[in-house]
């Protein structure tokens, strides 16, 4: 599967606040889906073969399939973008980039932090975001520069913490496992030693946390398109900056950092960078 890329596609702010209304009605109905499915017994398929573990249950394909349903209704023209089924090509330049559920792991061992991304990409960058959590009942969503936390308590305006230098950071990674090279072993290491306090897990909802101020780094690698781009959004409009280790567009996913400040950024991609 690939992405197609070309020229930014214009999208109007009160367009795209019609966009996030139908990007959530699809993450209502992919609660509906994953709730039914999680802490029960699942059927596990491993989409890697014999030699590795890349698991999907059949939570994650009835969620995407409920989530295309509700946008393909309301935007036919816009394209879809999933993990688990085939691309719809775009008829309008814009296409959906969802991941029905980002942390099957989690999701799989009763673990509640995972979470269904729904982007949206304009042919160069991703101009709408949602992150739902379902169980926890938050729903992160960043549209026209904004970016809130629907839950309980009602919506939160959400902001990176700044003032926090990086020998005081608290950076997440999905796994270190997922650093396999000589080169990005020791360039994982020499952040974590540069670091306060390193945790693991979260998938997405490390970058939630991010936008929220409560994590400062978040990084990790082998990432494709649909389990970052409806973060990036969110991180950006919540005072954050998110690239890959080169410091350029994170949209194709691949080596990812996330970080609440620009300072931090900068300096943790001096690290990354360094010889």
């Amino acid at each position: 599967m690939s992405l197609k890329k070309h020229s930014p596609t214009p999208v109007s702010p009160s367009e795209l606040a019609q966009l996030m209304v139908a990007a959530e009605r699809a993450a209502d109905a992919a609660a509906k889906v994953t709730m039914h499915y999680f802490r029960q017994e699942l059927s596990v398929d491993n989409k890697a073969g014999e030699q590795a573990f890349d698991p999907v249950t059949q939570a994650d394909k009835q969620a995407e399939i409920a989530i295309r349903e509700v946008l393909s209704a309301d935007f036919p023209a816009i394209g879809f973008y999933g993990e688990e089924h085939d691309v719809v090509e775009s008829a309008s330049g814009l296409t959906w980039v969802v991941d029905p559920i980002d942390g099957t792991r989690a999701f799989m061992s009763g673990m509640p932090l995972w979470g269904t991304l729904i982007g949206l990409f304009d042919g160069e960058n991703a101009v709408l975001g949602l992150m739902d959590q379902p169980f926890l009942n938050e729903r992160f969503v960043a549209v026209n520069g904004e970016a809130n936390l629907h839950n309980s308590q009602g919506v939160q305006r959400l902001n990176t913490r700044k003032q926090v230098s990086l020998p005081e950071a608290t950076m997440y990674c999905t796994t270190p496992d997922m650093f396999d090279t000589d080169q990005s072993i020791r360039r994982f290491s020499a952040v974590k030693e540069a670091v306060q306090l390193t945790r693991y897990g979260g998938d997405c909802y490390a970058y939630a946390l991010l936008a929220a101020g409560h994590v400062d780094v978040v990084l990790d690698c082998d990432l494709k398109p649909y389990d970052i781009q409806a973060l990036i959004p969110l991180i950006e409009a919540s005072g954050g900056v998110v690239t890959n280790w080169d410091g350029e567009s994170a949209v194709d996913g691949g080596f990812v950092v996330a970080c609440g400040s620009h300072e931090i950024h900068e300096q943790t991609l001096a690290i990354l960078q360094a010889p």
